[in-house]
């Protein structure tokens, strides 16, 4: 059997087309669909039937994923008991090409019903879905990239895009971060990747370090630190307060193994290793991990942008939330 792949190519074609030449979208209709969801004090209920509805789920999970709270409606669950989902202060998104499908009409009335505002991603602006909603975003006629020209294809591809598009201005404009990004991802491999040393290091912001002076002999360091939570080095800072090297306890039993109890008159700078590795608070985790990797240590000095200690990491830190190399 042969296939025409031919022909797979132009669909892609097809498709990637109709998705550039619907850019007109983004108009002031579009503004104001925008501006609807960031103000939105409830949830953003998307809502379609068929192929239209596989793809509001997948706009329904973007919003969520990116700050905006939404879940997916079915129109035709909506008259037995999902009604219940709605409040008045929520916006309904509905996705439907023709926008004369008896289940999207009737949900319309619904809809009006509770006075929540309507939201129309549709093919045809004279539709009774375009002429109830508050909001109409027109992608105008299409035609579908399937042989038979009818299973939804192009059309579902550009709604999917205008949706991205629609929930990632929104992102955008509540200044959404990679930290919440991580907090909605927690169990996410790619949330993991984007996790910073601050976000995984064993100390929070406030938090007493392990830190000695240059001056500090090995007694005063040991006494300062001993009262720090878990930690398996001592960071030490010059007369500004900035990282100059550390000592590791594999350090101090080196120590004690030669010199014996004269290893607590040394003084922190003599003991101390330089240059040490160290990164700062901003850095991704993966780049601590690919540190810990490189030169096969176990502690590794968090500094700000001043070269000032503001927390330590250590490799079960990262081990325990799964970064990876």
């Amino acid at each position: 059997m042969e296939f025409d792949l031919d022909y797979a190519r132009k669909v892609i074609e097809a498709e990637a087309e109709a998705i550039r030449s619907i850019t007109p979208i983004v108009d002031a209709s579009f503004a104001g669909a925008v501006e609807m969801i960031y103000n939105c004090s409830g949830s953003v209920i998307v809502s379609g039937i068929g192929k239209a509805g596989i793809i509001g789920q997948k706009i329904s999970a973007t919003l969520a994923s990116t700050g905006t709270p939404s879940h997916f409606l079915h129109p035709a669950e909506a008259v037995h008991g999902d009604l219940g989902r709605l409040r008045k202060n929520d916006i309904v998104i509905v996705l439907s090409y023709g926008g004369e499908t008896d289940e999207v009409t009737l949900l319309i009335n619904l809809v009006k019903q509770l006075e929540i505002k309507l939201i129309a991603l549709t093919s045809d602006s004279d539709s009774t879905l375009s002429k109830h909603s508050d909001v109409v975003l027109c992608m105008g006629q299409m035609s579908e990239a399937c042989p038979l020209g009818a299973a939804p294809s192009v059309s579902t591809t550009c709604m999917l895009a205008v949706g991205d598009a629609l929930a990632f201005t929104v992102m955008k404009a509540r200044n959404f971060s990679v930290e919440d990004y991580i907090r909605f991802h927690p169990g996410g491999s790619l949330g993991a990747k984007l996790m910073t040393v601050e976000q995984s290091m064993m100390f929070e912001p406030g938090e007493k370090l392990p830190i000695a002076e240059v001056t500090d002999t090995v007694k005063q360091l040991l006494k300062k630190t001993s009262d720090v939570k878990r930690h398996g080095a001592v960071m030490v800072v010059d007369k500004d307060g900035k990282l100059a090297g550390i000592v590791t306890d594999a350090d101090l039993r080196r120590l004690m193994t030669k010199k014996g109890q004269s290893t607590f008159k040394l003084k922190a700078g003599d003991v101390m290793t330089t240059d040490c590795k160290k990164i700062r608070a901003d850095a991704l985790a993966a780049e601590a991990t690919a540190i810990f990797h490189k030169y096969r240590i176990d502690e590794l000095p968090v500094v700000d942008g001043n070269n000032k200690p503001v927390g330590l990491i250590d490799v079960q830190d990262i081990v325990t939330i799964k970064v990876v190399g």
